[in-house]
């Protein structure tokens, strides 16, 4: 079978006090060839799906339910059909904790991992901040074989009164995973047995007192990373140590001349690590960042993001387009990627779903 791009779409379909609307349906699922995106189904069944990931091989897809009302959230498995690109439900798990926000794979592939952002107080159980879940050999999931806890607080009385763990990822060694929390204005890093799923806490770097680092990036061959900071509206560059997974910060910046009443979401590096970008909410714009020798992210300019609330955004397999998900304008909003100097270019390719939260590209065949 030729090799082909299927899209995911997943967004809120339950009314949530943090999100303006709740238009979803579900996991939106689309044909993407770069010139026309057709519309395949979607699938239901499943409550809030605001962050999606894939298996590297097209075969399985992970969504994690992000419900405050629930203790714990759920992470739900299903199997990629690479004809039709509809999904079968293999299983789910509790994620050990509330408001469950995002979720990657290992770098082997073995292991699901997941964050916790964490609504309710830290009396409530089981609290756990982050959680690494083993895969089946169908690619569903087994319970988790490790998980763990980030107690502490910021200054921001409002966003940082407790952890909020953001996203979680594998080094590219796979020797250790990092957490980034909100709440506590650090990265977590923890040793990371890629045969058994086992974590150890071994340090953490700190970022800024009121920062709230959300998101963060990896270089593709550098010894570098990049956390965009929610509350503060700055993106850090940082150096990192694959000895010991921990991180120095070398620069931070602003993604704006004006944050006034703007709050980062995603960051992501281009595919060969030249350029930077940086969704912020409020200002609805895109930010773009040139990444210098030294490794430090200079900003170079913004340009609108094509909507309201551009949570989200990924790249096509091949790196040429760019697809944001506009939350609170029902819109998925396509930018051509100038592979020279870095830019965008708005496409008149709008793919229209209720309240996208997160954006998955897929390649079957």
């Amino acid at each position: 079978m030729t090799s082909k791009t299927l899209l995911y779409v997943g967004g809120c379909n339950r009314p949530t006090p943090y999100f303006a609307s709740a238009h979803g349906r579900g996991i939106a699922i689309f044909g993407f060839d770069g010139a026309t995106t057709t519309p395949l189904g979607v699938q239901g069944g499943i409550e809030n799906p605001t962050f999606l990931t894939a298996a590297p091989d097209g075969g399985t897809l992970y969504a994690t339910s992000e419900v405050p009302e629930w203790n714990e959230g759920l992470v739900s498995a299903y199997r990629i059909d690479p004809e039709t690109g509809s999904l079968t439900y293999l299983n789910r798990q509790s994620t050990l904790g509330s408001i469950t926000a995002h979720s990657s794979l290992d770098r082997a592939a073995r292991f699901v991992l997941v964050a916790n952002y964490m609504g309710m107080p830290e009396s409530e159980r089981p609290n756990q901040s982050v959680v690494v879940f083993p895969r089946r050999a169908d690619g569903g999931l087994d319970p988790a074989t490790a998980s763990a806890a980030h107690p502490g607080h910021g200054p921001d009385a409002g966003r940082q009164d407790r952890s909020h763990a953001h996203c979680v990822q594998a080094t590219p060694d796979n020797r250790h995973i990092v957490v980034s929390d909100l709440g506590i204005d650090r990265l977590v890093s923890y040793r990371f047995d890629a045969e058994t799923g086992a974590i150890t806490r071994v340090g953490e770097t700190e970022l800024p007192p009121g920062s709230g680092p959300r998101h963060f990036a990896f270089h593709p061959a550098k010894a570098f990373a990049y956390v965009v900071n929610e509350l503060a509206s700055t993106v850090a560059s940082l150096s990192f140590d694959a000895e010991s997974g921990g991180f120095t910060v070398l620069d931070v910046a602003p993604t704006l001349d004006d944050t006034t009443g703007n709050h980062c979401s995603e960051i992501k590096l281009g595919p060969d690590g030249r350029f930077l970008y940086v969704a912020n909410r409020g200002d609805d714009s895109l930010s773009i960042f040139a990444i210098g020798e030294d490794g430090i992210a200079r900003r170079r300019e913004a340009v609108p993001s094509g909507g309201k609330t551009p949570r989200h955004f990924a790249f096509s397999p091949d790196g040429r387009l760019l697809a944001v998900a506009n939350q609170d304008s029902d819109v998925v909003t396509l930018f051509a990627v100038d592979p020279a100097d870095g830019s965008l270019t708005r496409l008149d390719r709008d793919i229209a779903v209720g309240t996208p939260t997160a954006i998955c590209f897929v390649t079957v065949g």
